[in-house]
Formats: C-alpha cells, structure tokens, sequence
C-alpha cells in the first residue's frame, strides 16, 4: 500500500511539472549499469535453496522533473540483461550434503535463465543535484522477457538420491521442477531501492544501488491441474550506474 501511494504521488508530481509545482527542472542523462543478482524462485511445494548468484547490466535512462519541497522527483527507466534462477540445497535430515552414490560426490543442481528485463521507477531524492551527495529511494514495475535457460547438475537426474522410508536421503522429494522447462515467457513485479549518488557537472552522475524485486507471475503454471501452486522470482541486486547529462534545465541555483 505505501508503495503504490508512494507511485502516486510521484506520478502527481511529474504531471504537474508544466504547471510549475514547486521548482520545476527538464533534464534528461542517460548512461550504462552493470551489478550482481542473488535470486530464487518461490516454489510450492517448497524446494530447499540457497541463492543463485549472476550478473545484471544494460542502458538506463531518467528524466528530472521537479523539485518539491527538498525532494527531487523524476523518472528512471532502464533496458537489462539479467541472468537468473535457483540454486537447490540437497541435504540430510542431518544438514550434510546427500552424496551421489553413482559419483561419489555431493549432489548439486542449478538453473540459469537469462531475461530481458524492463523496470520503470518513480523515484525521490535527497540531497546535492550538480555537485555533491544525493540520496534516493524508487520504486515502481518491472517486466521481464525469458530468453534462455541452462541446468547445471553433477549427477544422473533418473539416479538421484531419494528420500528413503528410514529417513535418510534427501529432506525433500520435490524434484519436478528439475526437468520442467520454463512455461511463461513474460514475468512481471515489483521493484524498488534505494542508494547514493555522487555527481560532479564535468564528469557526470555515479550511482550505487541497493534493490530487490518480488515477481507477481510464476515461471510454470499454477492451475490445480498443475505440480506447482507457486513459481515466482525474488531477486537481490547490488547496482552500479554511471549517466551524464544530455540536456540541464538554465538555473544557477542548482546546486
């Protein structure tokens, strides 16, 4: 709920730029970033995990409208290539890894997609516009396009260890996603952050970002005809950007 009232009210504030709401700006910088995701997939049935780690880059646009108050509003948008997935935990009911008994060595499992993902921000800031320190919050939706995916597996998936009737083997006999494709290509969610950025006029914007998406949809069906009731993507990203300014709004009280 606040952060669709924090949308909102981000959305008013742009609208009224040509109204000339509070101090108003037209600026536009556009540049690169590039970062680390941690993500998983909200299986249910639940399937144990720890975080998959990738990477994250692409083009990111913003376009400041307005000053209001101390806050400067604007819009950021950003084109991604992300590679995602999970990463299985197989372990006893002892928390040891399950040892392949074909191998010889701990069973792992992990699947890499990789996606073309589209946020779009409202975002607030704090602090310094031209020269100086800035702190943000932003938050808006983000879409995502399946393009590939890959399975990594140290074991033959039909010689697997079990979870046997002794209670040994695996804690958990879910193993259906590990040969079930991706079903749905488009993902959709929610996204938001918060960072610092360091700006200098003849240099240009440098940005360090801390974000986390929550995924609305799910990878596979979920229909109680359906294995699994829920699939969808949590991600982690730590982000670095850099942009430099394409058009500044003629004010010498910027600062």
């Amino acid at each position: 709920m606040l952060l669709m009232v924090f949308i909102v009210h981000c959305t008013l504030f742009i609208s009224k730029a040509g109204a000339q709401v509070g101090e108003h700006r037209s600026e536009f910088a556009v540049g690169i970033n590039g970062g680390y995701v941690l993500s998983s997939v909200g299986f249910m049935p639940k399937v144990p995990q720890t975080q998959h780690g990738g990477i994250t880059g692409g083009l990111t646009w913003r376009y400041t409208s307005e000053k209001y108050f101390n806050s400067i509003c604007a819009v950021v948008g950003e084109v991604n290539y992300a590679r995602i997935g999970w990463k299985e935990e197989i372990l006893t009911p002892q928390d040891q890894p399950v040892i392949n008994a074909v191998t010889g060595v701990a069973e792992a499992y992990q699947r890499d997609m990789t996606y073309l993902q589209v946020p779009v921000f409202a975002r607030l800031g704090w602090g310094r516009e031209r020269k100086g320190v800035q702190f943000f919050f932003q938050a808006g939706p983000q879409v995502g396009l399946f393009m590939s995916e890959t399975t990594k597996m140290n074991f033959p998936w039909d010689q697997r260890t079990p979870v046997y009737s002794d209670g040994t083997g695996r804690t958990s006999s879910v193993v259906a996603q590990d040969t079930m494709a991706v079903e749905n290509k488009l993902d959709y969610g929610i996204a938001a952050g918060a960072g610092i950025e360091f700006s200098h006029p003849k240099v240009g914007h440098f940005l360090l970002e801390g974000r986390y998406y929550y995924g609305l949809g799910d990878i596979y069906g979920n229909s109680k005809r359906d294995y699994f009731g829920r699939s969808n993507f949590s991600n982690i990203v730590i982000k670095l950007t850099y942009l430099f300014d394409i058009s500044k709004t003629h004010n010498t009280k910027i600062k």
